[in-house]
């Protein structure tokens, strides 16, 4: 019997699994998806991350592949207003960054098994029983459930989402090339109108990361994402002769959401991540934030599974409580329960900021990096 199982081959669920495999434990970490996805999404690492991902082995190739001290290019109303610095992160595409984390997992012998769907969820005193839509099963000490907001594991355990979704469509995004267009800036284009459109270079790629305020319809209706409606959006926002966005790989909406699970562990089985909590991208905290929780986990877990109550259950977890495996499996909560509620006041006031800072010539994303008291 494995010691953890995890659902979800994201950042956050990699990140758990390495953190556990150099520990010793045994994981397995199943996907729903068929296989590896290519999109840009999460594309900026925090210093707390990069430092955990030096313990984990893998800055080195985060470096490599990223970039450091890119500059935000401002323009308001197609006029070019100023340059500033981007901040202390690596910009790197999540598929990038996942990819990375796939290779140092099976440096260390795992290797996420794609295709493969949780559905339901069964407990007993020893272990966790994850069942499959193949109709199979998998038995484990511990189930952690790091499978995105839409959380299988969440759901399962009916835990709810506390907060709220705002409907509106807020922003579209996706991955495209645009032939001619420098790619030593991130450009920001904001207009008096409120619109905008702002294009990120995707290191080590052809690709910029699009993102602009949604086009809409005759009845003010947002339209859906696609080339040509980035392509009008561009057009009006940037006001940029010759420039043809092209070869869309990723198309998608971003919607305010803010909510939080009130509890991350219910007996053997744990959330973390964008599972536990999701709010507003400013600042990009999200997948940082994913990165925290799973060294948190994996610390626990490691606690539960190998602490000072001897190895009772190292291989599956197997045998009662005890006090102390209690306290253990407990801290994790106690951690970041509180720091996910913070996460989710300070991304939403960064986000009010970020909204105002458009309007202002030569200001734009920054605005949110800052901190209340910048």
């Amino acid at each position: 019997m494995t010691d953890v199982l995890i659902a979800g081959s994201g950042p956050t669920g990699l990140t758990l699994a390495i953190e556990l495999a150099l520990r010793g434990i045994s994981v397995r970490i199943l996907d729903r998806r068929t296989g590896p996805h290519h999109e840009s999404r999460g594309k900026g690492l925090n210093t707390s991350s990069l430092e955990v991902f030096d313990r984990l082995g893998v800055a080195e190739r985060i470096h490599a592949r990223g970039t450091r001290g890119l500059v935000l290019r401002k323009y308001y109303d197609g006029a070019h207003i100023n340059d500033s610095p981007s901040g202390d992160g690596v910009l790197i595409g999540q598929w990038q960054t996942e990819e990375i984390l796939r290779d140092r997992l099976a440096d260390l012998g795992v290797r996420v098994e794609y295709g493969t769907e949780i559905v339901g969820i069964d407990q007993s005193d020893d272990g966790v029983t994850a069942r499959l839509a193949d109709g199979s099963a998998v038995r484990a000490g511990f189930l952690a459930g790091c499978d995105g907001g839409g959380s299988t594991t969440r759901k399962s355990l009916g835990i709810p989402f506390e907060g709220y979704t705002d409907d509106t469509q807020m922003m579209v995004i996706g991955d495209v090339t645009a032939p001619g267009l420098s790619r030593d800036r991130w450009h920001q284009w904001f207009t008096s109108d409120g619109g905008g459109v702002m294009l990120c270079p995707i290191p080590g790629t052809d690709s910029f990361q699009f993102q602009g305020s949604p086009e809409v319809d005759e009845h003010g209706e947002p339209l859906p994402p696609s080339l040509e409606s980035f392509q009008h959006l561009f057009d009006r926002h940037a006001g940029t002769d010759g420039i043809r966005l092209a070869e869309p790989t990723w198309l998608s909406v971003w919607r305010v959401n803010v909510r939080m699970a009130p509890r991350l562990r219910e007996g053997r089985v744990f959330l973390a991540g964008d599972a536990a909590h999701v709010h507003p991208i400013a600042g990009g905290l999200g997948m940082n934030t994913g990165v925290l929780d799973a060294v948190a986990l994996g610390r626990t877990l490691a606690s539960a599974l190998t602490g000072e109550g001897g190895r009772e259950g190292r291989r599956g977890g197997g045998g009662a409580h005890g006090e102390g495996r209690r306290d253990a499996l407990d801290g994790y909560e106690a951690e970041r329960l509180p720091a996910a509620a913070a996460v989710l006041a300070d991304t939403a006031e960064r986000y009010t900021r970020v909204i105002a800072a458009v309007r202002e010539p030569g200001r734009g994303t920054e605005a949110g990096m800052e901190t209340a008291m910048d």
